[in-house]
C-alpha cells in the first residue's frame, strides 16, 4: 500500500495530490492519504466519488484524518 502524507498542506493541494497519486495506481491498488486540512474530508471523498475510487475508510485520530482508497485504475 502507498502512504501518501499530506498533512501541513491547505485546501485543494490534498485532494489534487491524492487525484495525481490516484491517476498512476493500477485498477485495485490501495493508497493511505493523511491529511490534516478540516476541508480534506470532505474535498478527497467527493473526489472519491466523481472519479469512481473507492473509498474504504475514512478515520480521524488526532487532528489527523485517514484515507483508504482503492484506485479504479485508468
Amino acid at each position: 500500500m502507498i502512504e501518501l502524507d499530506l498533512r501541513g498542506l491547505r485546501c485543494p493541494l490534498p485532494a489534487l495530490r491524492t487525484r495525481a497519486s490516484l491517476a498512476g495506481l493500477q485498477p485495485g491498488m490501495s493508497i493511505r492519504v493523511l491529511a490534516d486540512d478540516p476541508l480534506a474530508a470532505v474535498d478527497i471523498a467527493h473526489l472519491c466519488q466523481s472519479d469512481g475510487h473507492c473509498l474504504k475508510a475514512v478515520i480521524q485520530d488526532a487532528g489527523v484524518t485517514r484515507f483508504e482508497i482503492v484506485s479504479k485504475g485508468a
